[in-house]
């Protein structure tokens, strides 16, 4: 197999270890920081796309209230929401995606990604994971060392950073249920724990708030509380009195005793040491990282254009990230499956969950295409499934109806990185419940990101005793570029 193809977890360096442990006598009580993952992985060839936006919608957004609207089917199908025109002859969406639909010329959809489950848990590992198959000993109440690696995961590993940061990026939070269960299908799984993605927690959980806080903040069954969150970027800087001079006076102490610190060799190969120390030396003297991370603090015009509520500044972080330099970078909008709309879900979706969407989206596709850099970052958004044809109603505990569960197809969005905007993949049946025509599997899904990201057909990644575990599991989807 070619050397270029067998990315491994290396051996972290002495002089890693060493800097490393000289964090903890800095005084930096840096909680928030990850390994740098430059020095994890050797260089990738045949990369088409620098960087991958992954937007993931947790909940399930619905294909009838978004991107395959069926105005001609039954009240009980088509729903309250009215189809309206995009920039692409032919192709109408929800009337609650305008500024989407101005700009659909830049992106294109996939209206037949089909899976077999209809339950969240297995439907996040599928779509994060990018396989359709349940691994053994698989548990839906917390992540297993089983579980199928994420597609972050992978990314992390077997891409070479280009910036003080590691590779592949997820935030604004890890995605966890409304009772505190860690939903399974994020992290590395069978790859190790030591290979996790890099989770910027800026957003913090709420067990009954939902959506974009602070303006779009929402409770699926009205329950009346308030969502008094803070959105919190990391938080960059050198302890009180720890200069750099003196932290690089530290660190060259440090690197005199290293006849005397040979365990550091043997403990970088054999000990898990901790991610967030390991990056914070170059992290704490990158003004980028800085630049990229303090969303809060941009100019006021450019927090309204992408929206000042948790989608916007996550989507803002994500475009200044992947300008940085990171290779994919995944954003959850929306925690606690905040698109679960069994019900009320049309005054939920037209107030608090499309608009944010819409404009973040929108924001994020202009900056994009404006500074060129489209070209070479492919955006893609998705959910774990979509929703039921048929509209329901659970009287006992919402208000107003809305769907189930549905993994037999869902609408994903397709951007940049090579692929043809106003472009339509695929056709459901007359009620939008199942492809029937391309229709598409998570696998082609991943095979799309790792593609843009330049990895080769016979890229693979490596366990602990160097067995290969091929990356590909289908072809990208078809039509796009």
């Amino acid at each position: 197999m070619p050397a270029h193809n067998s990315p491994r977890h290396p051996l972290m360096t002495r002089r890693t270890a060493i800097e490393v442990g000289s964090v903890s006598l800095l005084g930096m009580g840096i909680n928030h920081l990850d390994a740098l993952r430059a020095q994890a992985a050797g260089p990738t060839k045949h990369r088409t796309a620098k960087s991958c936006i992954f937007i993931f919608l947790s909940g399930g957004l619905s294909q009838h209230e978004s991107f395959d609207m069926k105005p001609n089917a039954s009240a009980e199908i088509r729903g309250e929401f009215e189809p309206i025109a995009t920039r692409t002859p032919g192709v109408q969406i929800s009337e609650h995606l305008p500024m989407l639909a101005q700009r659909s010329h830049l992106w294109s959809v996939c209206r037949t990604l089909s899976h077999g489950t209809n339950e969240h848990s297995m439907g996040h590992h599928i779509m994060l994971t990018g396989r359709s198959d349940i691994p053994t000993g698989f548990n839906p109440g917390r992540p297993m060392t089983t579980d199928h690696p994420s597609i972050a995961a992978i990314a992390g590993d077997v891409l070479r950073s280009r910036t003080n940061l590691p590779p592949a990026i997820v935030l604004p939070d890890k995605i966890v249920h409304r009772t505190g269960r860690v939903i399974p299908g994020q992290f590395a799984g069978r790859m190790g724990s030591n290979r996790d993605p890099w989770i910027i927690e800026a957003s913090p959980f709420n067990a009954q708030s939902y959506g974009a806080f602070p303006d779009y903040a929402f409770d699926h069954q009205e329950r009346g509380g308030k969502d008094q969150r803070i959105f919190k970027t990391p938080h960059l800087k050198l302890s009180q009195g720890m200069t750099h001079s003196r932290m690089h006076n530290r660190i060259q102490l440090l690197k005199e005793l290293g006849q005397q610190r040979q365990m550091l060799d043997n403990a970088g190969q054999v000990e898990s040491f901790d991610r967030y120390r390991s990056a914070a030396i170059s992290l704490l003297n990158d003004d980028k990282v800085h630049y990229a991370m303090d969303v809060t603090s941009a100019d006021d015009k450019i927090q309204e254009r992408y929206g000042k509520n948790s989608f916007g500044w996550s989507m803002l972080m994500a475009r200044r990230l992947v300008e940085t330099g990171v290779n994919l970078v995944q954003v959850n909008l929306g925690n606690n499956e905040s698109w679960d709309t069994h019900g009320n879900m049309f005054p939920h979706l037209k107030d608090n969950l499309l608009p944010p969407t819409d404009r973040a989206v929108s924001a994020l596709l202009d900056d994009l295409h404006e500074s060129g850099q489209l070209k070479n970052t492919l955006v893609v958004m998705c959910s774990e499934f979509g929703r039921t044809p048929k509209i329901s109603q659970l009287a006992k505990v919402y208000a107003l109806p809305g769907r189930d569960h549905w993994g037999a197809t869902q609408s994903i969005l397709l951007a940049g990185g090579g692929v043809k905007g106003g472009r339509v993949i695929g056709k459901t049946d007359k009620i939008g419940g199942f492809p029937i025509d391309q229709p598409q599997k998570p696998e082609n899904f991943a095979a799309t990101i790792y593609r843009a990201l330049g990895l080769p057909q016979t890229a693979y990644w490596q366990d602990d005793v160097d067995r290969p575990h091929y990356i590909y599991e289908g072809e990208p989807i078809p039509g796009l570029t």
